[in-house]
């Protein structure tokens, strides 16, 4: 799957993480679109139906916990991918994510945005 036709979805509130994560998918030709916080993302999904999904778990109005078990509840739930994004590296967080059926599952803090788009590729080759 090449990038110019793989959709990505940023659910994130830090405005200056948007704004780095999307300048380089964009730059990476990915059609990029976002939202900051899990109720305008779960909106966001359902019209934009991205491929890949980057989600963090801290955010106002829904958490990305909620969000993220919303989403796979859904019809089509289960047909983008999600690399959540986050600063908690606990194993009760990994755990709990792996019980909501998270993709793949990343410490901010450990990752450049070009990692974070390597992982996407990877995720995406083993999904085709």
């Amino acid at each position: 799957m090449s990038a110019a036709k793989v959709k990505v979805a940023i659910i994130e509130d830090d405005v200056s993480i948007v704004q780095m994560y999307k300048t380089k998918f964009t730059q990476s030709g990915y059609e990029v679109e976002t939202a900051g916080d899990g109720i305008t993302g779960l909106q966001l999904i359902n019209r934009f139906k991205p491929d890949v999904i980057l989600l963090d778990l801290m955010m106002p109005n829904m958490d990305g916990f909620d969000m993220l078990s919303s989403l796979r509840h859904q019809a089509r739930g289960d047909e983008a991918k999600v690399i959540v994004l986050t600063n908690m590296g606990d194993a009760e967080t990994a755990t709990k994510l792996i019980k909501l059926s998270a993709d793949d599952y990343i410490v901010k803090a450990e990752m450049t945005p070009s990692q974070v788009e390597e992982r996407v590729q990877k995720l995406l080759k083993a999904k085709s």
